[in-house]
């Protein structure tokens, strides 16, 4: 009986991917709800159990491809591949109503703006104090400041290595983290009250899981509003990392 599972699940590898996900989302959705009272988003949960997981496939297989290597597991490959990554964002994009988008104004696309290249510099800054020389690890580093998934996407598309990649979007997990633990704490000096405010601090703080989590602890009515702009960071910071932001890196790196 063992067997038979083992060999179905080999053989539909992506539909096992699938199932898997959906059980460390269900998983990492109880843990923030019951453990922490919502204030760490489940997202950022299943981000630790991923990379958990990834760092026990590469111990367990000696490979190079985390939990993929496994032969049970070789779906997740799949699913993790530039094809459904590429996939998600741009449907993520098409999410986005432009009709409402305007609704927070040329203050918000300043905040957007500077939530971007604010979390790039300071990434990248890091990066290079702690020796990182190369263009393509500084930039990809940076961009994982501005969100876990702006990381690994722009490390994918100017060759960054994988552990360079995995730097990246721990970067922005630490990032979404803090802003879901410190806007609660944080609300009433940063005069979050209206859903104006809320649109430029989901500008300026950028992960959309980070600021969910943290207005949604503060006042639930601002969430729509803040998530709103924050859903902008991965596409803006998809496109500026492998263009702009790494040609500007390059010049003055290199």
């Amino acid at each position: 009986m063992i067997e038979l599972l083992e060999k179905t699940f080999q053989h539909n590898g992506l539909v096992l991917a699938f199932a898997v996900v959906g059980l460390v989302m269900y998983v990492s959705m109880q843990c923030s709800r019951y453990l922490t009272m919502g204030r760490v988003h489940g997202s950022a949960i299943a981000i630790v159990i991923g990379l958990g997981l990834a760092y026990w496939g590469g111990i367990q297989t000696g490979g190079t491809k985390g939990i993929a290597d496994v032969p049970l597991f070789a779906g997740i490959g799949l699913m993790g591949g530039a094809m459904l990554r590429d996939f998600a964002i741009v449907a993520t994009a098409f999410e986005v109503q432009v009709v409402e988008a305007k609704k927070a104004g040329m203050v918000g696309v300043l905040a957007l703006l500077l939530g971007t290249l604010l979390p790039f510099v300071v990434g990248a800054g890091v990066a290079y104090a702690f020796g990182y020389r190369d263009a393509v690890s500084i930039t990809t580093i940076g961009a994982g400041a501005v969100t876990y998934i702006v990381g690994p996407v722009t490390g994918a598309a100017i060759g960054a290595s994988s552990d360079v990649m995995a730097l990246s979007i721990a970067a922005g997990l630490i990032k979404a983290i803090m802003v879901m633990v410190g806007t609660p704490a944080a609300a009433k000096f940063l005069r979050l009250r209206t859903p104006r405010s809320a649109m430029v601090f989901g500008g300026l703080a950028g992960t959309v899981s980070g600021v969910s989590a943290g207005l949604a602890a503060t006042d639930r009515r601002l969430v729509p509003y803040g998530a709103l702009v924050a859903t902008f960071h991965t596409g803006l910071g998809c496109l500026l990392g492998p263009s702009l932001l790494f040609f500007a890196t390059r010049a003055l790196v290199e």
